[in-house]
């Protein structure tokens, strides 16, 4: 977790924070947290990605008592609009990055868990911290909408 008190390490004279990953969902609490990763990759002159993960249809493979199941147009559908909802986002966060002279990359990972989209992305970026936000969530309204 980043808070203010983030000060980056130097080892053999290299910032250690050299690829900051920061992750969205679209929220006013994660738009702050994108905000607060860009000014930490323009203090420690880092690369920085800006991701957003969103999830699988949860009408995917669902069957109800009745026999309906969601068509594959419906599926489609859905991936569009998350598609969308994700491009707008991180359209936004992209030209708040050009704003401030940060050349960042911004990533869209769909149909994947946000905690595995994330993990995976800083694994395979490379990236040494990562920015985001906590929602707060504890027990079963954690397990039901994540954290």
């Amino acid at each position: 977790m980043c808070d203010g008190s983030v000060v980056p390490s130097t080892k053999g004279g290299h910032v250690l924070y050299d690829r900051i990953l920061t992750a969205t969902d679209g929220s006013d609490l994660a738009q702050r947290r994108v905000e607060q990763g860009l000014s930490r990759a323009r203090s420690f002159g880092s690369k920085v990605t800006i991701i957003i993960v969103t999830e699988r249809s949860p009408l995917e493979g669902l069957a109800t008592d009745s026999g309906w199941m969601a068509r594959p147009a419906d599926l489609r559908r859905y991936d569009d609009g998350q598609d969308e909802f994700a491009n707008r986002i991180l359209s936004a966060a992209k030209a708040e990055a050009n704003e401030l002279g940060i050349d960042a990359v911004s990533v869209h990972i769909p149909n994947e868990h946000p905690g595995t989209g994330i993990l995976g992305a800083t694994r395979s970026l490379e990236c040494n911290l990562i920015v985001m936000a906590s929602h707060g969530q504890r027990g079963v309204s954690r397990l039901l909408l994540g954290s």
